[in-house]
């Protein structure tokens, strides 16, 4: 199973946003040299957590110039709130400098708040996702495509400058619709999904939704014959259980406070403001969930059952979700027990 590190954030802007993004060079510096798969980054607008990731693109072509060997991955990129052309533009930036180590995976978006950067596009969001998903691969492959111009006119441009990879490697992102796991298989993208949120049994049928679709599903220039299934995880490998709760567990809950305000203030949320007793009872719900099923929150024999368990339903990938509020060394002591795991079980 390949391991990858996910930047998803949590920020504290008190120590200033540069240091953060001196904590993202570090430790994606540290997952190359140590063997990990690829590194995600987000794309977030105003909001609280997450507020150093509003462009993957730029902070990939960063990374693209620091390191050697890991993929840069979007993940994910809200398409919606894009034109395809620059998309294809910006990424085929990062594809030159990394020479061919990227990827991308596409997002309907769900916070209104992100769409005052396109406010037409949020009511019908998802239909704009699947349709430009398609437009994409076209402009990746440098087809002429066309689109109105200044005067109003229909004119065929193609994308510049022209990628390193002949075919953009794609994902779809989502949060737990089972028809998202159809429709990716049926676009023939992989799929970006996470463990938490869903039963050991809901994921595996979700999985095996996908698999079914995809091989049922017309050729793709460029696509493998099997779709590779992505699963984030919370992660800290300590030298013990008792070591990694006690560690990860305040940083983790406070992460989960901030997520589940920020979800409440969503427009388009159905949920409605949680009571300060809610939240701390929800949060330690979510918490002591983690540590039973879908996180990699413990001693490295508990991770390894955890890893075994996650590729036993079909998962291909685990991107390691790793900046929840942990700091930079504890991260990186943690990446490299995850790492001395892999080779050992490889």
């Amino acid at each position: 199973m390949d391991l990858s590190v996910m930047f998803f954030g949590a920020d504290d802007a008190s120590t200033g946003h540069a240091t953060k993004y001196d904590d993202i060079l570090t430790i994606t510096r540290a997952a190359d040299r140590l063997g990990f798969t690829a590194v995600w980054t987000p794309e977030r607008h105003f909001q609280q957590v997450g507020q150093v990731f509003p462009n993957p693109a730029l902070l990939s072509a960063a990374l693209a110039t620091a390191t050697e060997r890991i993929h840069l991955r979007a993940g994910s990129l809200v398409l919606p709130l894009h034109h395809p052309l620059r998309v294809a533009e910006d990424w085929a930036v990062v594809d030159n400098l990394s020479r061919g180590r990227i990827g991308v995976s596409v997002a309907t978006g769900w916070h209104s708040r992100d769409f005052v950067l396109a406010p037409g596009a949020y009511q019908d969001r998802r239909e704009r996702a699947f349709r430009d998903l398609a437009l994409l691969r076209r402009l990746w492959a440098g087809e002429a495509v066309e689109f109105t111009d200044g005067t109003g006119g229909q004119v065929a441009v193609t994308a510049q400058p022209r990628p390193y990879s002949a075919c953009l490697p794609l994902w779809t992102t989502t949060s737990g619709s089972p028809q998202t796991w159809e429709a990716a298989g049926r676009m023939r993208t992989n799929i970006l999904g996470a463990t938490i949120g869903q039963t050991r049994d809901e994921l595996a049928g979700k999985i095996r939704l996908y698999r079914d679709a995809y091989a049922a599903a017309p050729g793709q220039p460029g696509t493998p014959p099997r779709g590779t299934v992505t699963l984030m995880a919370h992660t800290y490998v300590a030298a013990t259980d008792e070591l990694a709760r006690e560690r990860a567990g305040g940083p983790l809950k406070a992460y989960l406070r901030s997520y589940l305000a920020q979800t409440a203030v969503n427009k388009g949320a159905r949920a409605a403001a949680l009571s300060e007793e809610q939240l701390a009872a929800l949060t330690e719900f979510a918490f002591q969930r983690y540590l039973t099923w879908g996180g990699l929150i413990g001693s490295p024999e508990t991770c390894r059952k955890a890893l075994a368990d996650l590729a036993d339903l079909g998962c291909d990938e685990v991107a390691c979700f790793v900046d929840f509020g942990l700091g930079r060394d504890e991260v990186l002591a943690s990446l490299a027990r995850l790492a001395e795991l892999s080779r050992e079980d490889s």
